[in-house]
């Protein structure tokens, strides 16, 4: 059996950020995850003028509920997608000029449905390239609050910025939601808020945030889930257990779902309070599963799925087009390239049994991390993959190409 310590969640950690940077006090992180984007998540923290100290264990952050300490900053957000859509709301609730850009990678990807929002709520931001993509200024001068209306059909952290905004508004907000994709992930926000001291309501697509502000509190990040399901899917392939310690029956994260897939293709599985194991079987069987829920780890899956007795079916997944790549179509792509038959859709990929995979393929990474861990999980079973980038892999777990090492050996 191997037992696995899974860096913390990338997607608590953002949400951690805010809050403590947002309320009243001083806010201890406990665990929070060390990566790429998180630490550039606390870099746009500090360039808006806020006290965050950074230990190994733990990160300490001085709260302002009144907003940024600076009337004016320039903020680089990297590649962190949380980091370009949460900061430029937490901005707003203070008084001052702030500009907001990021990477190549991140200006390609969508803003357009929240910052027509942040400007329904009168907020003065312009787009200074692009309209829709960073890079972005705004001149805030606090948020009055009020209703509004949001399409969250291409990501779920739109509506979590303006949740996550709502307490700080002068009026509070009552946001009606159009559609929204990965519903787990407002879960997340929602009960983070409740944790800070917030009031947060849903009423089917309404969604109720009164104001007051936060309370500051030492807050624990739990285990990534996304990151898990690599390790999960490893356990599933080769017949090996896998124990993630820390993620269980209390679990925030929705894509703890992903070891419910893995049952329905034959794993064994175990939730227990605080801990999770996947114990392979030696059966894969084919399937046709919903991930719009958890889509981040749909590459997983797709990089398991030539192992299955029977084809692999992923649908309302058109969401995954829109991440740090393609990720849809780059499954497709690197699973041809191993030679398996692949057919796609607009939001869905079919993936068809391999008896024999080619070895030695170079995979092409897109500059996204998860390609990189899913196809980690093909490479136990087919000899000699290697990656085109695999140092991407830093954005979220910097670490992982050794503990996956290390895992490989312990399964044999």
């Amino acid at each position: 059996m191997a037992v696995v310590e899974i860096p913390g969640s990338k997607s608590i950690t953002a949400r951690a950020l805010f809050l403590a940077a947002a309320a009243d006090g001083v806010t201890t992180l406990v665990r929070p995850l060390r990566s790429d984007d998180s630490e550039g998540f606390a870099e746009g923290l500090v360039a808006l003028g806020y006290r965050v100290g950074r230990t190994p264990g733990a990160w300490q952050i001085d709260g302002r509920p009144q907003g940024p300490a600076v009337t004016e900053a320039d903020v680089y957000c990297r590649d962190g997608a949380t980091t370009a859509r949460f900061l430029p709301a937490l901005a707003a609730t203070g008084h001052g000029t702030y500009r907001f850009d990021a990477s190549p990678q991140m200006r390609r990807r969508p803003l357009a449905p929240l910052t027509r929002a942040l400007r329904d709520l009168g907020v003065d931001l312009r787009h200074e390239e692009a309209e829709g993509h960073h890079p972005l200024t705004i001149e805030a001068a606090g948020v009055e609050g009020g209703n509004v209306t949001l399409d969250a059909g291409q990501s779920s952290q739109y509506l979590t910025a303006l949740l996550l905004l709502g307490p700080l508004t002068r009026k509070g907000l009552r946001i009606r939601v159009t559609d929204l994709v990965s519903a787990p992930y407002v879960g997340i926000t929602m009960a983070m808020m409740r944790a800070f001291g917030a009031d947060v309501r849903q009423d089917g697509d309404v969604f109720v945030v009164p104001p007051g502000g936060y309370r500051a509190t030492t807050y624990a990040i739990e285990p990534d889930a996304s990151t898990s399901s690599y390790f999960f899917a490893a356990a599933a392939l080769t017949g090996g257990e896998v124990t993630v310690p820390g993620l269980g029956t209390g679990a925030l994260q929705g894509d703890l779902g992903f070891v419910d897939v893995l049952r329905r293709m034959g794993a064994r599985v175990e939730i227990a309070a605080d801990r999770t194991t996947v114990t392979g079987t030696g059966e894969l069987r084919g399937l046709t599963v919903n991930m719009r829920d958890i889509s981040d780890t749909m590459p997983t899956l797709a990089a398991l799925a030539p192992f299955a007795s029977g084809p692999v079916r992923i649908e309302d997944v058109a969401n995954t087009r829109v991440k740090e790549c393609d990720r849809l179509e780059a499954c497709a792509e690197n699973l041809r390239r191993l030679g398996v038959r692949v057919e796609t859709g607009d939001d869905w990929i079919e993936i068809h049994p391999g008896a024999a995979l080619a070895p030695h393929t170079d995979i092409k990474s897109y500059g996204d991390h998860r390609i990189v861990m899913s196809f980690a999980v093909t490479g136990l079973r087919t000899p000699g993959i290697t990656f085109d980038d695999p140092g991407c892999v830093r954005k979220t777990f910097p670490g992982f190409h050794e503990a996956f090492g290390e895992l490989r050996a312990a399964l044999g």
